[in-house]
């Protein structure tokens, strides 16, 4: 399944399908945010038509995919078809993240601090 969306077996309907699935949404209200009529999306995902540069960039943005992966299957996009995707990372988990990130910076930035220090005196570091 992890080539699910390898551009030889999807196509660009299927990645906005599936990309629409996994945000949630369905047709009509992608369609209402895009500012386009029902039958417009359901021709992108039919593979019917094709939508204007505008409307692309505006659909990664929504669907929090790449403009690159939307129209070729590689980048940053799902990893499957929906349902198989892993689920997002919990927030706590998140933030617990974040945490322990921003200590290691504040303990880089005081290694950085204590080493310009010894620069600034002259001392050989």
């Amino acid at each position: 399944m992890s080539e699910w969306y390898d551009p030889a077996q999807a196509t660009f309907g299927d990645r906005l399908a599936g990309a629409r699935e996994t945000a949630g949404l369905d047709q009509e209200e992608l369609a209402r945010r895009l500012g386009v009529r029902l039958e417009t999306l359901q021709g992108w995902e039919e593979d019917l038509a094709d939508p204007r540069s505008n409307r692309l960039q505006m659909l990664a943005g929504l669907l929090n995919v790449s403009l690159m992966w939307l129209l070729t299957g590689e980048g940053e996009g799902l990893d499957g078809p929906p349902g198989q995707v892993a689920e997002p990372m919990p927030v706590s988990a998140t933030i617990a993240e974040i945490r322990e990130i921003r200590s290691v910076l504040e303990e880089l930035d005081a290694r950085l601090g204590r080493l310009e220090r010894k620069l600034q005196s002259g001392e050989q570091a």
